[in-house]
């Protein structure tokens, strides 16, 4: 399909970047064409073949969204990457949703132009592979369901895209991928299905949690030390990049990764090439990485917490996990799994679900997602030895204690984290396991959390 050229819809009616990307496209020896609003964009359409579109979000008529989801509609070839001004995560969702292949933010430079066509051009060669391979009857297969935890399972038309999408990431061996989602939603399952979908799938795939190893230890432990490199250096050591040399390394909250580490991981994206600490020998990798995060990385690019040049190494493909309280029709199906699950590890017969409490489940905001479910059913399973689980079981006072309140306006992730954080340690009495289990994450995941909304772990007046 793409040749040098490339047909380029430009669609904005900010005459000034318009101008720019028309002349450069010309230069780059594509075929621009240009509309100030979505009728202009859609004779434009019908009288030409265009394989891109750049859209403004703000529009006359109707907003870019809108105009994405008729395109999509009505010529699902076309490749289209959305522009704003603001960085709004919901609209970036809602473009990816509806089918964009990438976002950019204004202000871009050219570069930013240059690398989502390239990026582009990577998803439709890889989209094309995949459908011209052998389709199989099902989305997961049997060997692969029995390699990865089934908890990315469900028949919302969210989840299906999201293991699609992973599937079609699979089927290209090197790829960079950036995950995002909530905590709790799935990424590093996510991260397993690429791995075991791609050729790589016989070597290591090895998931680290970028804020887990102390900053002292961060470069042995990604590049791997000789004996007496530093004090406590003992014996020579293999970093994680050689160790999943050909396979697959899976780095959690890439956005909480320092920046002088950023900057060599940057380099060895790059070069492919890690040196050891104490060493002067060179060695050459072949791995590949996958990223995962819940948080804004445009946001902490523009406070200079983040590499730029990182993120678009990184980014190349991105597929986004949406939280389990915008899908509820996948409640039914995890609870039938999870029950199913913690039967049979309890050698124990399943117990029924009423109608109530899928109706609750389904209503409740999920702050924990998917991995807070998988808990309350396996409390259910500790506090009943019945044949039908009841609601107590499953909720106590969680319900009324955790629920975030949906009337409220303030609708940010960070400060309602915090909230969230404080109600459980106040409920546990300051018993930081048990709130973490209350929460549905790690224990060590709360305590980074605490240090992050610099909560006090003393009493505290909610």
């Amino acid at each position: 399909m793409f040749t040098e050229n490339i047909h380029i819809l430009i669609v904005d009616d900010d005459s000034n970047i318009t101008d720019k990307l028309y002349n450069y496209f010309r230069k780059k020896k594509y075929v621009p064409y240009v509309a100030r609003c979505p009728s202009e964009a859609h004779k434009i359409l019908k009288e030409n073949i265009v394989h891109v579109c750049f859209i403004d979000v703000l529009l006359p008529e109707y907003d870019g969204i809108e105009l994405l989801k008729n395109i999509k509609s009505n010529f699902p070839q076309i490749e289209i990457t959305i522009i704003s001004g603001h960085g709004n995560m919901n609209v970036v969702i809602d473009a990816l949703r509806y089918g964009a292949s990438d976002f950019i933010k204004k202000p871009f430079n050219y570069f930013d132009i240059d690398f989502s066509l390239t990026r582009t051009k990577k998803f439709i060669e890889i989209q094309n592979r995949l459908q011209n391979s052998e389709n199989e009857s099902s989305l997961l297969s049997r060997e692969l369901e029995n390699l990865i935890d089934r908890q990315m399972i469900g028949e919302s038309s969210q989840i299906k895209e999201v293991l699609e999408m992973a599937l079609l990431a699979g089927s290209d061996n090197d790829i960079n991928v950036l995950i995002t989602g909530e905590n709790g939603t799935g990424k590093e399952i996510i991260a397993r299905i690429i791995h075991f979908t791609s050729t790589r799938k016989r070597q290591l795939f090895y998931p680290i949690n970028s804020t887990a190893i102390p900053d002292t230890l961060l470069e042995s432990e990604f590049f791997g030390h000789n004996k007496g490199a530093f004090t406590d250096a003992r014996e020579d050591k293999r970093g994680l990049f050689e160790l999943t040399d050909r396979g697959t390394l899976f780095l959690d909250e890439i956005a909480d990764m320092p920046l002088a580490l950023q900057s060599k991981l940057l380099r060895v994206l790059e070069d492919k090439t890690v040196r050891p600490l104490g060493s002067d020998r060179i060695i050459k990798v072949d791995t590949r990485i996958i990223t995962a995060t819940n948080r804004d990385i445009e946001l902490l690019i523009s406070e200079n917490k983040f590499r730029r040049d990182l993120y678009h190494r990184i980014n190349t493909f991105i597929i986004h996990i949406p939280p389990l309280r915008s899908r509820p029709q996948d409640i039914r199906p995890l609870v039938s799994h999870f029950i199913e699950f913690y039967a049979k590890k309890k050698n124990r017969s399943g117990p029924t679900v009423d109608e109530l409490i899928i109706d609750k489940l389904e209503k409740y905001a999920f702050p924990g997602n998917v991995r807070e479910l998988k808990n309350m059913i396996e409390r259910a399973f500790l506090v009943s030895n019945k044949n039908k689980f009841e609601l107590k079981d499953f909720f106590v006072n969680y319900h009324s204690e955790f629920k975030v309140d949906k009337s409220q306006d303030n609708l940010d992730i960070e400060s309602n984290e915090k909230i969230l954080i404080e109600k459980a340690l106040s409920k546990a009495e300051f018993n930081q396991v048990e709130a973490a289990k209350y929460l549905g994450i790690s224990r060590d995941a709360l305590i980074r959390r605490i240090k992050k909304h610099n909560i006090s772990i003393e009493k505290l007046i909610l």
